[in-house]
């Protein structure tokens, strides 16, 4: 497709190239021209800002800070930058699957067995127009093409399939209160080992550059339908943070070299924020949340998620804020707000983090990148160096000027503005586990009466936490899954 005028300058404009026309009409190979890969499924807000490197400039990619020299219009459009592809499988059958190219002339040539269970999730790079064949492994072993075909894939862009899907193990209701009770005992304990901060409050809002919502949205549109989009993997060993026993918690998983991508250009957004020089650590989703959903107060992993950020992709059928809860360092509760392409920046190992209300309608699709100080897996056991921002403990005198449900608005004032405008209306502060406690029993599904006074709110805020717990080390296991988290 040949672009001229406007559309040309909304797409290449940002280039140093001549916009005020389309082609040139001096041109006499693609070697004179601009070329762009654009993603299927992008929003048109942001369709015309793909990623640097989806850009040919006249023989020439941009890849990651990396110009790399492409000599033919052939080899980037079968390059990573627009046709060639990465596509992830996971088996959830009960036999090994049996993975089939389909060539050219139509007959199945074998790729892989692809084991099962997750941890056998298998990775290839491959073309956008390729078809694979799934077939069972039995009971024909010799010629497994007449099995079950179980399923047929035609690859329009980057993904992850799901054959068939996980089965979440039953939880019986009745132990659940009692594991929350004990599970905020563990994660207060925990964000009290922390002792090195990044940032005044531990958290903050900002919002993702529109080629990095570009990519990611596209992604998300391209594989948020079954089998895509499968059960998130959870269990008894993995805790309650998330109420899977109640509601669907869905799982887009993401190719690797993509996520490594993503994690990179994200990378640059955190040690901004943090003024640390960052390793990349993790990358977990996408989560898909649905109604009725929940996340549990926690922190995250101590060695690896000392800055991390929350990435909103997408909600689809929201009709009232579900907002991400996080305590600052003076462990007030503030309840964040965020809209597709949003990002939250969260110290997520010190801050404790949740959603505890639960998610009225709709789906909430969240993404989570975390990083720590470079080579220093220890970094939470050491001291603030010079020059870290002072945290801010005291603010004054606060009041609610706002209404109670008005969230991110700054519905609560305090003599110290610095705080921000995400105090949560209830101006409700934890002092310790039983706070946490009583906050998920007042804001859940069920009330059982339990009312948290708040009457002493404005005197909380600047109290420092008395806990008789802070000495003592958590005995709970670092939990990877929950991540938000």
């Amino acid at each position: 497709m040949e672009l001229d005028g406007e559309a040309y300058t909304s797409v290449f404009g940002h280039l140093d190239v001549d916009t005020t026309k389309g082609v040139p009409k001096e041109a006499q190979t693609f070697h004179d021209c601009t070329a762009v890969c654009l993603e299927m499924g992008t929003p048109q807000s942001v369709v015309a800002r793909p990623l640097p490197h989806r850009y040919w400039n006249k023989g020439t990619k941009n890849d990651e800070e990396e110009i790399i020299p492409v000599n033919s219009i052939e080899r980037f459009l079968t390059s990573d930058s627009c046709g060639q592809v990465e596509y992830g499988f996971i088996n959830y059958h009960t036999n090994i699957i049996k993975l089939y190219w389909i060539g050219n002339d139509g007959k199945p040539l074998f790729n892989q067995d692809i084991g099962v269970g997750e941890r056998e999730t298998s990775f290839i790079t491959t073309f956008i127009g390729h078809t694979f064949h799934f077939y069972d492994s039995l009971p024909n072993e010799d010629d497994p093409t007449q099995n079950e075909l179980m399923y047929v894939l035609n690859v329009e862009s980057h993904g992850v399939v799901g054959i068939k899907n996980h089965k979440q193990p039953y939880v019986h209701p009745s132990g659940v209160v009692k594991e929350v009770e004990r599970t905020m005992e563990s994660e207060w304990k925990r964000h009290l080992k922390v002792k090195r901060t990044f940032s005044p409050l531990g958290f903050d809002k900002g919002r993702l550059p529109d080629d990095m919502y570009a990519s990611l949205s596209s992604y998300y549109y391209n594989n948020r339908s079954p089998p895509h989009k499968v059960l998130e993997e959870w269990g008894r060993h993995k805790g309650v943070f998330v109420n899977y026993w109640e509601t669907d918690v869905n799982f887009i998983q993401i190719p690797w070299h993509l996520k490594k991508r993503w994690q990179t250009r994200l990378l640059r957004l955190v040690e901004a924020w943090t003024g640390v020089e960052l390793d990349i650590t993790d990358m977990y989703g996408m989560r898909e949340y649905t109604k009725g959903a929940r996340l549990l107060t926690h922190v995250d992993r101590e060695s690896t998620h000392a800055a991390s950020l929350i990435v909103n992709i997408a909600q689809e059928d929201v009709v009232k804020p579900w907002t991400v809860e996080v305590y600052d360092h003076a462990d007030r509760l503030h309840e964040v707000v965020m809209e597709p392409g949003d990002i939250v920046y969260y110290e997520s190992a010190k801050c404790l983090h949740s959603r505890n209300t639960p998610l009225e309608s709709g789906t909430y699709i969240n993404l989570f990148t975390h990083y720590r100080p470079v080579d220093d897996p220890e970094w939470y056991r050491r001291a603030n160096p010079e020059g870290t921002p002072s945290q801010l403990l005291d603010v004054g005198n606060c009041k609610l000027t706002g209404k109670i449900d008005q969230y991110s608005q700054g519905a609560v004032t305090c003599d110290k503005s610095a705080i921000g405008p995400h105090l949560s209306p209830t101006m409700f502060k934890a002092n310790n586990s039983a706070d946490l406690f009583q906050w998920w029993k007042r804001v859940g599904p069920e009330d059982d009466g339990t009312v948290l006074d708040t009457s002493d709110a404005d005197d909380d805020y600047v109290q420092e936490s008395s806990s008789d717990d802070e000495e003592e080390e958590s005995s709970s296991d670092d939990y990877e899954g929950g991540d938000e988290l």
